[in-house]
């Protein structure tokens, strides 16, 4: 069975690396972008089975790139979780409305997270 392949789309270097080594430790295969336009072309290209996605980054934010994947047919159906630190109730309504799936807030703990993202691929 091949690996499920995991996109991390977040502009802090360092959680792109911790979550890259934590999900490929954990047997996943794991792609990366730096902002949400670029995590947009990454998901049209690569085509993953999860996007982890932050909220504020440069170019586009994390709710316009949900919305233009959930708006494309072909990649409406990935499931989007997104990692931010804005952890307003209202944060988490407008993500939902955008299509995200999931909502974690910064700081997290990764081992829960790790959780999270076995159960969105089971």
């Amino acid at each position: 069975m091949a690996a499920k392949k995991v996109l991390v789309v977040d502009d802090e270097a360092f959680i792109v690396r911790m979550l890259t080594a934590k999900l490929t430790h954990g047997g996943y295969l794991v792609v990366s972008a730096s902002d949400g336009q670029e995590g947009v072309e990454v998901t049209r290209r690569e085509r993953p089975d999860l996007i982890i996605m932050d909220w504020c980054m440069p170019r586009m934010d994390g709710i316009e790139a949900t919305r233009r994947i959930k708006g494309d047919p072909g990649l409406a159906h990935i499931p989007v979780l997104m990692l931010t630190c804005k952890g307003q109730e209202t944060d988490e309504e407008t993500a939902r409305a955008a299509g995200v799936a999931r909502y974690v807030t910064k700081p997290f703990h990764i081992s829960r997270l790790s959780e999270i993202v076995d159960d969105m691929l089971r």
